[in-house]
């Protein structure tokens, strides 16, 4: 295959980056203006509401964190317009602003002053003109590398490190040289492969600062506040019974979702975009699948590709996630919910090159307009990352 020459069909945003997907959100600005949002969107066709529980009296880091989620989500390239509400002005402009900076289309309103069902009118005729003025938009063929992918895993067991997570790291290695922006993250699961991970770091500095992220983590997170080891969580329920009995050898197999050559160029913060050119970065994230989507949706990554074993059946509103599976027993047992089967590895009828490429193929069919069975089922798992107890 010669992979270059792969293009798929897009939406060329605004400002160069391409979108697999044509949203037109509404995006509330805090948990409060979620009905309003809810309200919108069951007035318009073609919208898509996205509820959350924060945005009140949050400060410094976590505050910062909230408007770089929610102002990246709706900057994603899979959203082709916005329409922002929030209780009052000055935190809803905020957002509208960062929006702006795409050049894609976005408004703002907010309830004080106006209450919910002035709002909500003067929102959804805004809304109306969106959705028909991206019911016309046309795909164009571009670059399948121009697509952004990111990957985590979930449900992890056995199969996952031999089969389904080395297909997504044969994926990079070929795609990231061609210029790919991929990412990955989930910071504790790394614990006891964290000096694996820092030794793939495209340099020292690099390197030092995995280190410094995963120690912060440690100490910050899971030191403070454990009860006795991670045992509490990590490995869940389902990776136990999955046949993975430590923390070390879940961190295993889910490096293997990096390749065997491709090194990482930068770590991002939660929800930062990257900002070093094409390559693989490393974001410090939750391993909960739902918070690890939004942030790295809200970094600008717009198909997600999800190694599974026991058959984890997260989706995402706004980023396509393509479940990989290469467990028999959950191909068979959970079918609707497999995009890509490699169980072929473990039977030894498939090798991993072989599942990557076909990783590639359903990358560029997802791409193209293919729904993943997260959509078809309709998974919209949005959930916000939020650092501490609010003032």
């Amino acid at each position: 295959m010669n992979y270059a020459d792969l293009k798929i069909w897009g939406y060329r945003r605004e400002n160069g980056r391409v979108g697999v997907r044509n949203h037109v959100a509404i995006l509330p600005l805090d948990d409060i203006s979620n009905a309003a949002c809810e309200a919108v969107a069951a007035h318009i066709q073609g919208t898509i509401a996205l509820p959350h529980s924060y945005g009140r009296l949050q400060f410094g880091a976590d505050l910062d964190l909230h408007f770089r989620t929610i102002i990246g989500t709706g900057a994603n390239p899979n959203v082709a317009a916005c329409i922002v509400i929030g209780i009052e002005e000055g935190w809803t402009q905020k957002v509208v602003d960062g929006i702006a900076a795409t050049g894609k289309p976005v408004a703002g309103f907010w309830i004080e002053g106006n209450g919910d069902i002035a709002t909500v009118a003067a929102a959804s005729r805004k809304a109306k003109e969106f959705s028909q003025w991206a019911s016309e938009l046309v795909r164009t063929e571009c670059p399948l590398s121009e697509v952004w992918v990111a990957a985590k895993c979930g449900e992890s067991d056995t199969t996952t490190g031999l089969a389904s997570c080395p297909t997504v790291g044969n994926m990079y290695d070929k795609m990231v040289e061609l210029g790919l922006y991929g990412c990955f993250g989930e910071t504790s699961e790394l614990t006891g492969a964290e000096h694996l991970a820092a030794a793939r770091a495209a340099s020292p500095e690099v390197a030092a600062k995995f280190m410094k992220t995963w120690q912060s983590y440690q100490d910050d997170v899971i030191e403070a506040h454990k009860t006795s080891d991670l045992s509490d969580s990590q490995p869940t329920k389902g990776n136990i019974a999955g046949g993975l009995t430590t923390i070390e050898e879940k961190a295993l197999g889910n490096l293997e979702k990096i390749g065997k050559k491709t090194s990482y160029i930068d770590v991002l913060e939660p929800a930062e975009a990257p900002a070093k050119g094409p390559g693989l970065y490393f974001m410090d994230t939750s391993s909960a699948a739902a918070e690890c989507c939004t942030l790295q949706a809200a970094a600008g990554y717009v198909v997600h590709c999800f190694p599974t074993g026991q058959g984890n059946v997260i989706g995402n509103p706004i980023m396509p996630v393509i479940k990989i599976t290469g467990n028999p027993r959950t191909v068979r047992l959970m079918s609707e919910h497999v995009d890509v089967d490699v169980s072929g590895i473990v039977r030894r009828d498939m090798t991993i090159d072989q599942a990557g490429d076909t990783l590639i193929d359903m990358i560029a069919r997802t791409s193209n307009g293919r729904l993943t069975a997260a959509e078809a089922l309709g998974h919209k798992e949005f959930v916000m990352t939020k650092l501490y107890r609010s003032a």
